[in-house]
């Protein structure tokens, strides 16, 4: 396998935060493709929408989705399947939480005082997901099928949204907070996962050397645990906390300028360092 991973988060990282747009990013994704570094998605987005992106980018590789949920390999690109996975829909999958269908019991246990504050996926048409995130009503389709957590929109108060999450975690849930929505789910992230197929990646042999790029808090996780963390900057938030100081490269454009922008020079800095 390749000497070199890239794991990324997609929106307002790889994918443009107003229009998701990756056009910028894309000589270089066909480059990297070219020497056989693998780019791996690892985001809130669901296995609907993480093939339909494949697709277009004509990306091959493994895929994260749900926040670190589960991981999706496709049959047959390890020579080894792994011992703790199923197979289903052309992948060997390993999932880290329970279904959705857990999560959706869970939050209609919350406090009755919560009523009306909040708003999951799970209870909005097509069409008010497609405002409130912008995307075409085809793609607020594919993400609405979620398999392993839910989104939820805050309606209430700052205030009110910690007591919320806060509630959520007594009932034993993980609550992450995304660019845009809640997102609720169990003990996964998206650095374990990362970890985890980095593994199986690496098996029989060196793990790749892992660079992660994310602009959101919700990428924290992957970022730290990753050999090399890219912060991606944003147009609408700052820049996502961490508590490491070396290998951390923050770039200066948005978006997939600042992917492109992040990969480049993580890239280098290691294809020098090797010699």
């Amino acid at each position: 396998m390749t000497s070199i991973a890239i794991y990324t988060d997609l929106d307002g990282t790889l994918l443009d935060h107003h229009d998701y747009s990756h056009a910028p990013a894309d000589p270089l994704l066909q480059r990297l493709e070219a020497q056989g570094i693998p780019v791996i998605f690892c985001t809130s987005k669901t296995r609907a929408e993480l093939l339909r992106l494949r697709q277009e980018l004509n990306n091959r590789h493994p895929f994260i989705a749900e926040n670190g949920a589960a991981v999706f390999i496709p049959d047959g690109y390890l020579p080894v399947r792994p011992a703790d996975v199923v197979t289903g829909g052309g992948f060997w999958v390993k999932a880290f939480v329970p279904g959705r269908s857990h999560w959706l019991a869970l939050l209609r246990q919350v406090p009755n005082r919560f009523a009306g504050r909040f708003r999951p996926f799970h209870d909005m048409t097509v069409d008010q997901l497609a405002d409130l995130t912008g995307l075409s009503p085809e793609e607020a389709l594919l993400a609405a099928k979620r398999e392993y957590g839910e989104p939820v929109q805050w309606l209430g108060s700052d205030a009110d949204r910690e007591d919320f999450v806060e509630a959520l975690e007594r009932l034993g849930a993980r609550v992450l907070r995304g660019g845009r929505f809640l997102h609720v789910s169990g003990d996964c992230d998206k650095g374990r996962a990362m970890h985890w197929l980095n593994q199986q990646l690496g098996a029989g042999g060196s793990a790749p050397i892992t660079i992660a790029l994310g602009d959101s808090q919700n990428d924290a996780a992957m970022l730290e645990a990753a050999d090399h963390a890219v912060l991606v900057r944003s147009p609408s938030h700052p820049f996502p906390r961490l508590r490491r100081t070396e290998r951390v490269l923050e770039t200066s454009a948005p978006g997939p300028r600042g992917w492109a922008e992040g990969v480049a020079s993580v890239v280098t800095h290691i294809d020098k360092t090797r010699g």
